[in-house]
């Protein structure tokens, strides 16, 4: 057996905002000598995510500058800790929102690592993929499926596995009727997804111009999500819809349009109160929920379904070094659907 030698300070060549609302500007650090069970990346491409604007303008009040920010990265391994698994150099790997957690509590030896009350962001308190490398723990560094495309990976990651989650953990059935609410980087996700798994799709989506796109991804109807009489006329219908738009809707014409026992799910970080009236779920036995992004198992159950179904996010190139020009791209919301930086 091989021995693995210790890797001493790593100097990271990255882009990092140093103040809310500034630009990305270069800068460099030090990495300190590796974990026994770190691993570290070399970053080929890495998707651009509104939550890293988000961050960048410390709208969740967590941000610490300064901040590289970068969560949906794609890459070959380059370094390992003594006591990392499963994984060796010269490995194509993928690390998203998450870089670590506990590995002890109950939710992680559930299997449910996301839910950990302890679990490291990529871009929270630590610095993430606008760089060269990137370090994280072994469980959460995910080896590719062989037929992945690099280059459109990335954004599975965080988009991808926050719109796949809640399909298994809602337990949509292939012969369900179900909506996606907002056409963007989360929802073309949900589409592509739901269309495979057998789904009718409905479409939710205010922009009469994104009509021929949304139904080229496999939605079978595309409804005005702003005109009530549109949305009467799927009154009792759908099985299962999913919010994924960060705005405040009147929620309770799409409980309407759910069929009894039906499901809205929400991933959208709608930082309102949800106003949600109990006799529309009392009547009909619905429920509301939302989830984060997915488990370990799960991420890597969605890469292989989207090898299986030649699923992948539809992406805008940028080169790493015009990364401020793709933050304004994503900022005026042209992104079309997801912004990936390629090293």
């Amino acid at each position: 057996m091989t021995e693995i030698k210790p890797i001493k300070m790593r100097k990271i060549n990255a882009y990092a905002a140093k103040e809310a609302g500034g630009k990305l500007e270069k800068f460099q650090y030090e990495l300190p000598d590796i974990g026994n069970e770190e691993v570290d990346i070399k970053v080929h491409y890495c998707g651009v995510c509104h939550s890293d604007l988000s961050m960048m303008n410390n709208e969740w009040g967590m941000t610490q500058y300064p901040l590289v920010p970068g969560h949906e990265i794609v890459g070959e391994v380059i370094a390992l800790g003594r006591e990392v698994k499963g994984l060796k150099i010269g490995d194509k790997v993928g690390m998203g929102w998450y870089s670590a957690s506990c590995m002890h509590c109950n939710q992680c030896m559930d299997g449910k690592q996301h839910l950990c009350s302890s679990a490291e962001g990529t871009i929270v308190g630590r610095h993430g993929g606008f760089a060269d490398a990137v370090r994280g723990h072994w469980s959460w560094v995910t080896p590719l499926p062989k037929g992945l495309d690099i280059s459109k990976a990335g954004p599975l990651f965080c988009g991808g596995i926050t719109v796949f989650n809640p399909i298994v953990l809602s337990g949509v059935q292939p012969t369900d009727k179900v909506g996606v609410i907002g056409v963007g980087g989360l929802g073309h996700m949900a589409i592509k997804f739901l269309k495979a798994w057998g789904c009718e799709v409905t479409a939710f989506s205010s922009n009469p111009k994104k009509k021929d796109d949304i139904l080229k991804m496999g939605a079978h109807q595309v409804v005005d999500s702003t005109n009530p009489e549109a949305l009467e006329g799927i009154a009792g219908t759908l099985n299962f819809i999913l919010n994924t738009t960060n705005v405040s809707l009147d929620w309770n014409s799409f409980l309407t349009t759910l069929a009894p026992q039906g499901k809205l799910h929400t991933v959208g970080a709608v930082l309102e109160p949800m106003a949600i009236p109990a006799f529309s779920m009392i009547m009909g036995e619905k429920s509301v929920g939302g989830s984060p992004l997915g488990s370990i198992a799960l991420t890597r159950k969605m890469l292989e379904f989207c090898v299986r179904h030649n699923i992948y996010p539809t992406v805008e190139e940028f080169k790493m070094e015009d990364v401020n020009k793709a933050m304004e791209h994503l900022e005026k919301g042209k992104a079309r659907f997801r912004i990936v930086l390629k090293a």
